[in-house]
């Protein structure tokens, strides 16, 4: 690999890493929202979550740019109070991936929450157990294997999310350019499909370690949970 790749593929695990680090935490409480609370529209925000799974990617972008870019309502104050600017830079990459990646995420999680039986947070408020300590102690554990299936989809759509990336945070080498950017890259260029091939195989390496990865995660997790059981 080269050097050139080699920053591909270090830039593509932060983008992901930051995005999963930064959605997960509004993932488990969309799906604990959704799953454990009914409420007026909540059909609308189930819908609103899920929107990028079924929009152009490209919208999702050009929806960025509307509300993160320079000019938008939330992107001109961060950048006017934080002097921070998410557009065109890896911090917006991280954001558009963590977007895409965002519903798969909510569905993983409040699927296992949908699977908990009720009657195990309802003993445990009987014995004198908070709303917190039940969600902390009961609630979380018996949800952590869709926890971590969350995490391992949604850290698989960072990785290959190409779209909204592009739309929004541009190609950028150095800067933006993920491992699918470096892909499309390399085949514009002339002789460049051996580059794009490597940076397939990488792209296919990383993903299968990170399966297996999360599949001796659930394997020890569920031994931890039979033997405590």
């Amino acid at each position: 690999m080269t050097d050139g790749e080699l920053e591909v593929l270090a830039l593509s695990l932060q983008v992901s890493l930051v995005a999963i680090l930064f959605a997960l935490p509004l993932a488990l409480a969309a799906a604990w929202l959704l799953s454990r609370r009914d409420f007026p529209g909540k059909s609308l925000l189930d819908g609103v979550i899920h929107l990028p799974l079924v929009l152009p990617p490209v919208v999702v972008g050009y929806l960025l740019i509307l509300g993160f870019g320079r000019q938008g309502l939330i992107g001109g104050w961060l950048h006017d109070v934080f002097g921070l600017t998410l557009i065109f830079n890896w911090t917006g990459a991280a954001l558009a991936a963590g977007v895409m990646a965002f519903p798969l995420m909510v569905r993983a999680i409040r699927l296992s929450l949908d699977a908990i039986d009720r009657r195990l947070e309802t003993a445990a408020r009987t014995l004198g157990a908070g709303r917190a300590d039940v969600f902390l102690t009961v609630t979380l554990p018996l949800a952590l294997p869709g926890l971590l299936a969350g995490t391992v989809l949604g850290f698989a759509r960072c990785l290959g999310e190409f779209g909204a990336t592009i739309t929004f945070a541009a190609n950028i080498p150095g800067e933006t350019r993920t491992i699918p950017l470096a892909i499309y890259s390399a085949l514009q260029t002339p002789d460049g499909e051996s580059a794009a091939l490597r940076l397939v195989l990488l792209s296919i390496l990383v993903s299968i370690l990170a399966l297996a990865g999360s599949e001796w995660l659930a394997r020890r997790l569920a031994r931890r949970l039979g033997g405590e059981g």
